[in-house]
């Protein structure tokens, strides 16, 4: 058994999961194996929603393979990386009797899952510096060892951090954990940073787990299509603990289509058009009155601390901008988190909070 393996809950290891229609490598001309109907619904022109689609559609497969790096054997394409977030949580992690490891201010899907999982919630807190979040894995690790934790969530670009983590550090603390727990990487925002991916460890580091989606710098956000991206016999494993049908048949000829050439070339020019927003936005929220810090970020998005944070979001909502309010976050009493719009739109934000001095003074 493999390292990664050996961490699997041990009453899901000879788990061979749901069978569906679908999974049988079964070919045919007339289909009678899944109860569909015999006859098309009026509101399907193309008389093909009548079907069950493939659980893992290999062209699909093929091409999210293609995008990040990897083997097509080494991915799971599901229902947002949210989707690979909770089946890690239920394929490794016993219910009431182990722990995963967190670093807020982070993505809270992690401890919502973990949480509905009856999974304890490690957490090694970000260190706020004045150059921004910083991570500690020296405590990330030590934590994880004395709380035999199952897996460690590190979010790079960090989701409200915006920092990118080393990937040297992330080798590191992998190999420190290995056969104690998987290190998963959730680089959601990652093309946002035009950095290099930990789908690159997995070859040395067998226990490092990356999660990737479609729905941010592809603009893909409704269409639901995430990636779980690792060593083949652990996603094996995964998909055993999958639904049976986790993908919609509208969404993967989207997604298919998404990822052509010419709409990949789009994609990676709008990445590069947010990424001159942010540095544009980054440069002139300091200068109004009542904005405490703004963060470096290398995610579409940029998280600022105010005087009177209820004041600046009031402001913002009244002039049609809707931010997130992050004060309820660990660390971010004060602190508004602006994603990156089109110029236009980000002039509404710098012109909004000028003429409200940031929220010092009620709009």
């Amino acid at each position: 058994m493999s390292a990664p393996l050996s961490l699997l809950r041990e009453d899901l290891r000879d788990f061979a999961g749901y069978k569906s229609a679908r999974s049988e490598a079964l070919s045919g001309s007339v289909w009678l194996n899944a109860n569909e109907s015999a006859w098309a619904n009026a509101a399907d022109d193309a008389g093909t929603l009548r079907r069950y689609p493939d659980p893992q559609p290999p062209r699909l497969r093929a091409a999210l393979a293609a995008l990040y790096g990897c083997a097509p054997e080494q991915l799971l394409a599901g229902r947002g990386s949210d989707e690979g977030i909770d089946l890690l949580l239920r394929a490794f992690c016993r219910p009431g009797g182990d722990a995963i490891v967190t670093t807020p201010p982070t993505f809270g899907m992690y401890a919502v899952c973990a949480r509905l999982h009856g999974t304890r919630v490690v957490e090694v807190g970000l260190r706020d510096t004045p150059e921004g979040f910083v991570c500690d894995f020296e405590a990330i690790a030590r934590a994880a060892e004395q709380t035999a934790a199952k897996l460690v969530f590190l979010c790079s670009p960090g989701n409200p951090s915006g920092t990118l983590l080393p990937l040297d550090a992330i080798a590191a603390l992998a190999q420190r954990l290995s056969e104690r727990a998987l290190v998963v990487v959730d680089e959601a925002y990652l093309e946002y940073a035009q950095a290099p991916s930990a789908v690159g460890l997995i070859a040395s580091q067998p226990n490092v787990v990356v999660l990737r989606t479609l729905s941010k710098a592809h603009a893909l956000a409704a269409a639901r299509i995430g990636s779980t991206i690792a060593d083949a016999a652990l996603i094996a494993a995964l998909q055993r603990c999958q639904a049976p049908y986790p993908l919609a048949e509208p969404c993967v000829a989207l997604a298919l289509r998404a990822l052509d050439a010419g709409a990949r070339a789009l994609s990676e020019a709008n990445a590069a058009a947010c990424v001159l927003e942010r540095e544009r936005l980054y440069a002139a929220l300091p200068a109004v009155r009542g904005i405490r810090q703004v963060y470096p970020s290398q995610a579409n998005f940029l998280l600022a601390r105010f005087e009177q944070a209820q004041s600046a979001f009031d402001a913002l909502l009244a002039a049609g901008v809707v931010v997130r309010d992050m004060r309820a976050a660990p660390q971010l009493g004060d602190a508004l988190r602006i994603s990156l719009g089109t110029a236009e739109q980000n002039a509404r934000v710098l012109e909004t909070l000028a003429r409200t001095d940031a929220g010092e003074r009620a709009a």
